[in-house]
């Protein structure tokens, strides 16, 4: 009995001080109580009005607590609570803990906004247009996509669960609406980021940053309020296809400030200049005649980048990667990764270039070409090309040899070799000369030396003078081209193909006609023979003029000549002729 007095005295005294301190007691305020009893599921709480008012238990536990958590709320426990009604249709008390906590979220959330506050969330969920964010007390607010961050963000499911400091930048009370801002903050931050590094960047300082955006032509460095570009061409000594083979977006960098324009706030930022330049001692260590070995870099159709370090490459050109194939492609040669070997042919440090031969590691098949192919040589092989000027014959691989159009044959005219020859053709020849003045020596051969030049005997065989048969091949304005054999050829002027002067050689003559001709002109020297129709005529009367005196004198009769006469011009008019 005395401890129930004395507990009775003590709420007594508690509830005096509480009213002395409460002030006023109005219906939809926020009051201050005692929890006087627990009973089953509600604690009993006395705001000093005429009757208690309770409240379910389960408004005492915490938004963390599970379920089965006991309540956070004892006998003698002073509590915050809203006076929602002061006396009901049943003459009690309502009142309620959960909207006094919402309440007095709602009254911190609106002095944020009339001293321009901040508040605290956890972003919940990804909405239409936005994020979904819990506010500390359990309230809940729109943060737009466009709110999130400095720049768009195209993944926003990277933020959920993320708890961060927010500006509200709407606010309605009644309708419940907050909509918060996380940009408003970022740039307020960096405005004093940037204010600070404008006042300490200096041109040649080493200064750290984070990557921030990558391009094709380089990145963007964060230095801290501003951003710098690194140029791809300043990365690196060595060869760069794209930032991303040497960074990532969010990668702490350290760099060198090239350029910086406090005007513009433009800066330019170098990650190689950090390094020594790999070029300052490369003419000492690249010296020509070294064999060098590196991986190939890049392929153009002149030739292959082959990287020797980081910095520093050379180029093989086409003509420096075999000695005998003929390479139209690097990419018939080398691919990019290839590790290859080559030989430093020349280097040039003021334009950062090196020369390099690959065909320089074997042995030069043209130093033998003398020794193998003297002069005088028969050799046999494959025509490979056939040209205007002649035809290339391939003696080995990589090693032709040229037949001029003039040295394919002793008597046919050629217009073109494509007449006597086809590509593939396997053909005998002569080497006739050797050109080693140049890298690659060049082969003259030839097909008709093979035989021996008919012309060493046609003055013999048709000495001026010698009458012989001939064959009309064609005819020209100035006269008539006739066949002695196959292969050698005289002209029959216009003026030695009758005694009658005459204006067109057809008047009298055909291709393919048969007629007698003197050898009057031989140029053994210049290959032409004049022959003359008409003169052989004459030698044929006067033979036969000669052969009647003769016959006179032993004593043949005249009809005996004269029958022999006729019989003669018998046989001349039975060949073809075409008269006008």
């Amino acid at each position: 009995m005395t401890e129930q007095f004395q507990m009775e005295e003590n709420f007594a005294e508690m509830f005096a001080a509480h009213t002395e301190a409460g002030g006023d007691i109005r219906e939809g305020t926020i009051v201050k109580g005692i929890v006087v009893d627990i009973i089953g599921d509600f604690a009993v709480v006395d705001v000093g009005l005429k009757a208690e008012g309770q409240i379910p238990l389960r408004e005492f536990r915490e938004e963390d607590d599970p379920e089965d958590a006991p309540p956070r709320v004892a006998v003698g426990d002073e509590v915050e609570v809203l006076l929602e009604t002061a006396e009901d249709q049943n003459g009690l008390v309502v009142l309620s803990k959960e909207k006094a906590r919402k309440r007095k979220v709602w009254d911190e959330i609106s002095k944020a906004v009339d001293h321009d506050g901040l508040v605290s969330g956890s972003i919940q969920a990804r909405v239409k247009g936005g994020l979904a964010v819990m506010l500390q007390g359990g309230v809940k607010a729109f943060l737009p996509g466009s709110q999130v961050d400095l720049r768009p963000v195209r993944n926003l499911d990277a933020f959920i669960g993320q708890e961060y400091q927010f500006k509200i930048i709407k606010f309605n009370k009644k309708r419940g609406n907050i909509v918060l801002s996380r940009r408003v903050l970022l740039e307020a931050e960096r405005a004093e980021l940037k204010e600070e590094t404008l006042n300490r960047l200096q041109e040649g300082q080493i200064v750290e940053g984070v990557v921030k955006n990558l391009t094709d032509y380089g990145a963007f460095i964060d230095l801290g309020g501003i951003d710098g570009l690194l140029h791809i061409t300043d990365m690196s000594w060595g060869r760069v296809n794209h930032p991303s083979e040497l960074f990532q977006v969010g990668d702490k960098v350290q760099v060198k400030v090239l350029k910086f324009n406090t005007d513009s706030e433009r800066v330019s930022l170098g990650l190689k200049q950090i390094t020594p330049d790999p070029w300052i001692n490369a003419e000492d260590k690249y010296i020509p005649g070294t064999v060098v070995q590196g991986k190939v870099v890049s392929i153009k159709d002149y030739g292959a980048f082959i990287e020797l370090e980081e910095g520093i490459e050379g180029l093989v050109h086409v003509s420096e990667m075999s000695w005998t194939r003929q390479v139209k492609n690097p990419k018939q040669f080398l691919k990019i990764g290839d590790e290859v070997k080559a030989v430093v042919l020349d280097i040039d440090v003021s334009q950062n270039r090196i020369s390099l031969g690959m065909k320089q590691l074997e042995e030069n098949p043209y130093e033998k070409v003398v020794e193998t192919y003297p002069p005088g040589t028969v050799v046999e092989g494959v025509i490979r090309n056939i040209a205007d000027f002649g035809v290339f014959v391939e003696l080995e691989p990589g090693i032709d040899g040229l037949v001029h159009i003039t040295d394919l044959s002793w008597t046919q005219r050629v217009r073109h070799p494509s007449e006597l020859y086809k590509k593939g053709d396997q053909v005998k020849a002569m080497v006739l000369n050797i050109d080693n003045s140049g890298e690659k020596p060049k082969i003259s051969l030839g097909i008709k030396q093979l035989q021996q030049d008919p012309w060493d005997r046609i003055p013999y065989d048709y000495p001026i003078g010698k009458i012989i048969e001939v064959k009309i091949l064609k005819l020209a304005e100035f006269g008539a081209f006739a066949e002695l054999e196959p292969g050698i050829e005289g002209l029959i002027h216009i003026s030695e193909i009758t005694d009658e002067r005459i204006e067109d050689p057809g008047q009298v003559l055909e291709p393919g006609q048969v007629c007698r001709a003197e050898v009057i002109q031989m140029d053994a020297q210049e290959r032409r023979i004049g022959l003359s129709i008409k003169s052989a005529k004459r030698q044929d009367e006067l033979a036969d003029a000669q052969g009647f005196a003769n016959a006179s004198q032993a004593g043949a009769t005249l009809g005996d000549v004269m029958a022999k006469k006729l019989g003669r011009r018998d046989e001349d008019d039975a060949r073809p002729s075409r008269r006008r």
